[in-house]
Order: structure tokens, then C-alpha cells, then sequence
């Protein structure tokens, strides 16, 4: 391979950037297509109810099920990504993913077939989770296990870029779809066409993935006998401050992430009267800053260090929370819009070397376990509930409070990033 001579199978640098970018974009826009259905259809369909703000946070309450799932596909995927190799591991993790995510676009509603509708929902929610949860480890190592080592930020950021260019094409298409069909017939049966329309994504990762061959990282861990019996385990036993404390530093990537998509695009529709066509809109512009930061956040970061930029992010990230009730009350399109961008381009300089320094933190008999679990575990704490908090926060009290709840959880990571342990360990 291209600037890794170790390769013995020849992995081009093409099929491993590419092979770990696709699989993430896939998984991503899977995700996110839920995300945006679970605000602008899920609440009609599938929780009616007298009252809209009740069906929302009981149809957010389903988006949350993914991230409480996505450990255990951590758990799963991470032994076998450890055990048997990446390759294989990813393939299986984006089946899971891919079958979750069309099976919703076949679900009947609740006036259909009644409380099996939700209950049908969650149980493809929680398939998504799973296979997202085995997913980003496997594509971030796919990534940095074949990067030289002066650019393992840049080759780690390859996957993170999935996930705005997973949120582009499926606001993009939502806003496709609703912009060219009636409102009635985009309720009847355009919702589901992302849903099954992503089968053929998952055609195409597929194929690329099975293209690819084994790690270097992982065939000579196999060579020289370090695999471990079971690597949960060992992670317990071994890497328990990596595990609690990377955790803790990765919480304030999802918060600010989920505040600025999913929370903004249900506050932004139900209390600030934005249509549900001009809140995509913004949503959609701000991805653009997403996607801008993290190849600039990887040059930087392989230049002073991943947890170098990783404190600095998180600083200005606490300072933003309190920009909040100002920008978003402002009752100005261009201030809301100022706002989700800024704070869209914080998210891509956390997330761009975030894979790269949690991947750091473990030796490759665990890695996979380790980053996977890192990473989910801190999605549970900052995101599964996020959306949630800040719509009963800024209903409760005001959105000041949601600006104090991100403001906190950065400070919480901040403390994590300066007492976690600086070993980095070999690839």
C-alpha cells in the first residue's frame, strides 16, 4: 500500500479511505434519516396523541433506544473485530444496520395495526443501534491501522466525514421529498423511501468492503500471539481509567452535535416558527461548516497532538453554551443561523480527531473493543437522552438552561481530557 510498506495483501490507499468512509456515510445516513423522521413523522404515525409535545418526546424516546443499544454492538462486534479481524466484523455490522434501517420503511402505522406499530419501531431502532455500535470502531481502525504514523489524524478522519455527508444526503433527501409531493401523500408514503432506498447504499458498501483485506495492525498482533481470550474483559480489568475517562472527554461531542440537529430542528419548528422546510434548510447549510472543520481539525491535530486540540475545542464549546437564549431567541433568521453553524464547526473540530486519540488509548489485541466502546458509551451519556433534556429544560425554564446543560458536560470532558492517561500505544 501506498505509504505503508507493512501491507502483505496490498490494501490500496483508495479501498481503505474509501472502504472506511462509505461504511460510516451509510451508517450514518441511516441514522439520521431516523432522526429526522422521528421530529417531522414518527409523532403522527406512530404516537398520536392529543398532545403534540407528549408524541414528540415519546417518539425522541425511540431515537434514544439506538444509543442504549449500541454498547452492546460494541460488546459484540468488538470481540469479533478483535478476535477474527476488521474486515469480516465490518461487513456483518453494516447488515445489521442496513436490514434495521429498510424494515422501517415497511412498518405499518399505529392506526393500522395498533401499539405493535411503536413496539415494531423500537425493535428496528434498537437493530440500528446494534450495528451502529460495531460500525465506527471497525472503520476507524480500517483507517488508522493502515495510516502512517505522522498521519494518523488525517487518515482517522476519513470515517468521521461519514457522518456529515450521512446528514447531508438525508436531509437532503427529506427536504426532496417533502418539497415535491404533497404534504399528505409525503405522510402516506414518502417518508419511507429514504428507508428503503437505502438498501442500495448498503449494496455498495458492501461490496467495497469485501474488496478490502486485513489490517497490518491486526495481522501482526495475530503473528506475534498477543490475542486476548476475551477482550471485554480484559478492558475491565486493564484499561479501566481509558474507558471511564475517554468516555467522560467524548460527551461533549455528541451533546453539541445533537443539540444543534435534532433539538434545533423540533425547538426551531414548534416554538419558533420556522416551517419544517426553512429549519432543514439551516440545518442542511450548517452541515457544510460540519464537514469543513474536521479535515482542518486532522492537519492540525497531527501537527500539536489529538488531545492538544481536543482541550482547546472543548473550552470553546463551554463558552458557546452560553450563547443560547441570545441567538436562538433573537427572532432573526440570521442569528439562528449564525448560531448553528458556529456551533456546527465546533463539532467538526471535536469530531475530527476524536476516532484517532480514543483508538490511542488502546493496544490492537482490544482496540476495537476499546474505541467502540469509548465511543457509544459516551453516546448514551451525552446524546440518547439529549434531545429530550434540552425540549423539557427550555419548556421548563428557558433556553439559557440547555446552554448550562452543554456548558457543564464540556467541563466534565475538559476534566477528562487533562487526567487521562498520555500512553499511546503501538500500531
Amino acid at each position: 500500500m501506498k505509504g505503508n510498506s507493512n501491507s502483505k495483501k496490498g490494501n490500496s490507499l483508495k479501498h481503505v479511505l474509501f472502504g472506511s468512509l462509505i461504511g460510516t456515510t451509510i451508517e450514518f445516513f441511516d441514522f439520521y434519516i431516523y432522526a429526522n423522521a422521528a421530529v417531522l413523522v414518527f409523532p403522527q404515525l406512530f404516537f398520536p396523541g392529543a398532545d403534540s409535545t407528549v408524541s414528540t418526546l415519546e417518539s425522541l424516546a425511540t431515537f434514544s433506544i439506538a444509543f442504549l443499544a449500541r454498547p452492546l454492538g460494541s460488546a459484540v462486534f468488538g470481540h469479533y473485530g478483535d478476535k477474527v479481524g476488521r474486515k469480516a466484523t465490518l461487513v456483518a455490522a453494516l447488515l445489521t444496520m442496513g436490514i434495521s434501517t429498510v424494515a422501517i420503511g415497511f412498518l405499518p402505522s399505529y392506526a393500522s395495526i395498533g401499539i405493535a406499530a411503536p413496539l415494531l419501531l423500537m425493535l428496528c431502532r434498537f437493530g440500528q443501534g446494534v450495528g451502529l455500535g460495531g460500525e465506527w470502531g471497525g472503520a476507524v481502525l480500517l483507517a488508522i491501522e493502515n495510516a502512517p504514523p505522522n498521519k494518523r489524524a488525517w487518515y482517522g478522519m476519513f470515517p468521521q466525514l461519514g457522518a456529515p455527508i450521512g446528514l447531508l444526503l438525508s436531509g437532503g433527501t427529506f427536504l426532496f421529498l417533502t418539497d415535491s409531493m404533497s404534504a399528505e401523500d409525503f405522510m402516506d408514503y414518502g417518508w419511507r423511501i429514504p428507508f428503503i432506498a437505502s438498501s442500495l447504499l448498503v449494496l455498495i458498501g458492501f461490496y467495497i468492503r469485501l474488496k478490502i483485506t486485513e489490517t497490518p495492525a491486526f495481522e501482526n498482533s495475530k503473528e506475534e500471539q498477543k490475542e486476548v481470550k476475551i477482550p471485554f474483559f480484559t478492558l475491565l480489568k486493564s484499561y479501566k481509567n481509558q474507558l471511564i475517562f475517554g468516555t467522560f472527554a467524548a460527551i461533549t461531542t455528541f451533546l453539541v452535535f445533537y443539540l444543534m440537529t435534532v433539538f434545533t430542528l423540533s425547538w426551531a419548528t414548534s416554538d419558533l416558527g420556522f416551517t419544517k422546510r426553512d429549519a432543514l434548510l439551516i440545518q442542511l447549510f450548517s452541515v457544510l461548516f460540519f464537514a469543513l472543520f474536521i479535515p482542518i481539525s486532522a492537519i492540525v491535530a497531527d501537527k500539536i497532538g489529538r488531545r492538544k486540540i481536543l482541550v482547546f475545542t472543548t473550552i470553546a464549546i463551554a463558552i458557546f453554551g452560553f450563547l443560547f437564549s441570545d441567538f436562538l431567541n433573537s427572532g432573526s433568521t440570521v442569528l439562528v443561523t449564525t448560531f448553528v453553524c458556529m456551533g456546527m464547526a465546533l463539532m467538526g473540530f471535536t469530531y475530527g480527531p476524536l476516532g484517532t486519540f480514543l483508538s490511542e488509548l488502546f493496544p490492537t489485541t482490544v482496540r476495537y473493543s476499546g474505541a467502540s466502546l469509548t465511543f457509544n458509551m459516551a453516546g448514551i451519556l451525552g446524546a440518547a437522552f439529549a434531545p429530550m433534556v434540552a425540549i423539557w429544560l427550555a419548556s421548563t425554564y428557558s433556553l439559557t438552561y440547555v446552554g448550562y446543560y452543554l456548558t457543564i458536560t464540556a467541563s466534565i470532558s475538559l476534566i477528562s481530557l487533562l487526567v487521562i492517561s498520555k500512553e499511546k500505544h503501538k500500531f
